[in-house]
């Protein structure tokens, strides 16, 4: 059984930083892209960041751009998300993704998420 479990998060004030971690098991992910995905009270689920199997490839949102580093430790399994300068529109569950079969576009696995509050 695949699972995906996310850590990290908690309180910060605005300016501070996080390092977010998604430990996966039940499959390795080595030759997988992975994602990390936000959700904020009221509003749609959005995309923060990508990494491709090597870490050699990453994408980010526009609002994140110059503040998130992802990055991925493939023998253990997990992905990071190191966020800095934090503001409080950062404030959301985060949400580590991976895809269902190796080159697939499209999500399947998700964690549960990890809360993130930032503070003004």
């Amino acid at each position: 059984q695949v699972q995906l479990v996310e850590s990290g998060g908690g309180l910060v004030q605005a300016g501070g930083s996080l390092r977010l971690s998604c430990a996966a098991s039940g499959r390795t992910f080595s030759r997988y892209t992975m994602g990390w995905f936000r959700q904020a009270p009221g509003k749609e689920r959005e995309f923060v960041a990508a990494i491709n199997w090597s870490g050699g490839n990453t994408y980010y949102a526009d609002s994140v751009k110059g503040r998130f580093t992802i990055s991925r430790d493939n023998a253990k399994n997990t992905v990071y998300l190191q966020m800095n300068s934090l503001k409080p529109e950062d404030t959301a569950v985060y949400r580590c993704a991976a895809p269902s079969n190796i080159g697939d576009s499209k999500y399947h696995y998700w964690g549960q998420g990890t809360q993130v509050t930032v503070s003004s």
